[in-house]
């Protein structure tokens, strides 16, 4: 049995231990044979050498990201924990991916996980890029910035946010006010966004301007979308015309972000989805790109992972049934057709 004290000096343990303790309590779930005390700016560590230098290993990098002003939220010590010695060292290169712009007040705002940073290089390397995920996982809000980015820069003369007008599962029947007051609820997530990276004033001014603009996919019809950044979210409720209508507005000095979460379609039964149909079409084509963020990139509160997981889960488990289901009603058939009997009294018994 080995011990190691550590001395944090310069930063707040409070960012380094989290909110209750909840990142050292990571830690020390994750190394379970190794006892981890804290006191004031000291830690000890006990247990075997192996563990003893795996978890001073960890410490000793989430203290670096602390000092080097890094992102080191909940999402990224789950990562790191999960990363193996080799490659634990490079783990600030893959969460931080340095600021995409600087928001309201100066505060930096970065790719979170990995696949966030996987998107602002598909991002630079193609105009059109398919950004597809779980609710929670930052498509949006990384597109947001990403877009802010571009503006601040001047590579485009505006940025236009729009997404179909769904109901999501909820009849919300006549809405009052003008079109304005009608389609901003849809809207809401694309200006939240929004209110994170410009003061109101701003904001409120290049809207006004029409420097940002955010509309309904409907408002795109017939324009030439150019000189701009464009992000079209919760793709996964249009249809195939209305994606190829969209798609086809774009000119030729704009780039664009679609962003959806197959898991979770709005549409009328009677209509599909036209973001399968898109991502299996357009995959050939160069400049064209497609970045798929899981589970493991929400940065939402910690039970919103494993909520998608859960469901994930089940879903592959309906469909197994479903597959079983019609492989019995296939087996019940060729068994009828040999005996020469009416195949419906066979699938009666699956």
């Amino acid at each position: 049995m080995s011990e190691v004290i550590l001395t944090i000096d310069g930063i707040d343990p409070l960012e380094l231990f989290g909110e209750g303790n909840a990142k050292l309590n990571l830690v020390k779930k994750s190394y379970p044979d190794v006892q981890i005390t804290s006191r004031g700016n000291q830690i000890k560590l006990k247990g075997d050498k192996k563990g003893l230098d795996a978890v001073k290993s960890k410490l000793e990098i989430m203290v670096k990201m602390i000092q080097d002003k890094l992102d080191l939220s909940i999402q990224v010590v789950e990562d790191l924990l999960l990363t193996d010695y080799a490659q634990e060292n490079k783990i600030s290169q893959h969460v931080s991916g340095g600021v995409i712009v600087y928001g309201k007040n100066g505060a930096p705002i970065k790719a979170k996980t990995k696949n966030q940073k996987l998107l602002v290089d598909c991002s630079e390397a193609n105009d059109i890029v398919f950004a597809i995920g779980p609710a929670g996982t930052g498509k949006t809000y990384t597109a947001v910035a990403l877009a802010m980015r571009a503006l601040k820069s001047k590579v485009v003369k505006k940025i236009i946010l729009t997404r179909p007008a769904v109901e999501a599962g909820e009849h919300l029947g006549f809405l009052p006010g003008d079109m304005k007051e009608k389609v901003d609820p849809y809207l809401r997530p694309l200006y939240d966004a929004l209110d994170d990276m410009l003061p109101a004033e701003k904001l409120n001014f290049f809207i006004t301007n029409r420097v940002i603009e955010v509309a309904p996919l409907a408002f795109m019809r017939g324009r030439t979308l150019d000189h701009a950044f464009i992000i079209l979210d919760e793709a996964q409720n249009c249809t195939t015309t209305q994606l190829k209508m969209f798609l086809t507005r774009i000119g030729p000095s704009a780039k664009a972000i679609i962003t959806g979460d197959l898991s979770q379609i709005d549409l009328p039964g009677y209509q599909k989805s036209g973001l399968r149909k898109a991502l299996d079409i357009l995959k050939p084509i160069d400049g064209i790109g497609q970045l798929f963020l899981t589970a493991d990139d929400v940065v939402r509160h910690r039970l919103v992972k494993e909520i998608i997981k859960s469901y994930d889960l089940a879903d592959e488990a309906d469909e197994a049934e479903k597959l079983r289901i019609r492989e019995a009603k296939d087996t019940a058939r060729e068994a009828a057709k040999d005996q020469n009997i009416p195949s419906e009294n066979l699938i009666k018994q699956v």
